[in-house]
């Protein structure tokens, strides 16, 4: 990002999205006609996505969270495995990799028999080959991508 005030500004949003305008016109030092103005071209840009709740996995029945490597079982077949996958709601991320592996997925389900019966519609939805590894403790995500400045 070019702007710098635009990059304390999105620095800011991003590790409180509550924020009002008239506290984040204070963090950056510009009025909030300014602020409000700057916030909607960072997100016609593209630059600020949305803005979401974290909720706590066990406190919405998901407790169990695993990476899903995936690989197709036929090279030969068409790559469509973030499409056919892309409704199934346990599935929270998917991403391309180098590797082994083909995708990597990350999802969040209540047991290990739910986690077993999600595999198995992975397999089946996709034609996949998969390897799970289920994560014991997370010690931080969703970490804010741009470190807020030092107050003056």
């Amino acid at each position: 990002m070019d702007d710098p005030v635009d990059a304390r500004l999105a620095a800011a949003v991003s590790h409180d999205p509550r924020a009002t305008l008239a506290q984040l016109s204070e963090r950056v030092g510009l009025s909030t006609s300014a602020v409000q103005a700057r916030l909607r071209r960072l997100e016609s840009t593209g630059v600020i996505t949305g803005y979401r709740a974290l909720l706590d996995p066990e406190a919405v029945g998901r407790p169990l969270s695993a990476f899903i490597e995936i690989s197709p079982l036929d090279p030969r077949q068409p790559d469509d495995a973030p499409e056919l996958l892309e409704s199934i709601a346990a599935i929270e991320a998917c991403h391309s990799v180098a590797g082994d592996a083909a995708y990597m997925l990350f999802v969040r389900v209540g047991s290990p028999r739910e986690l077993e019966a999600l595999v198995t519609e992975i397999r089946q939805t996709a034609s996949v080959s998969t390897r799970t590894t289920v994560v014991l403790q997370t010690f931080y995500e969703h970490r804010p991508m741009l470190e807020l400045p030092a107050e003056d």
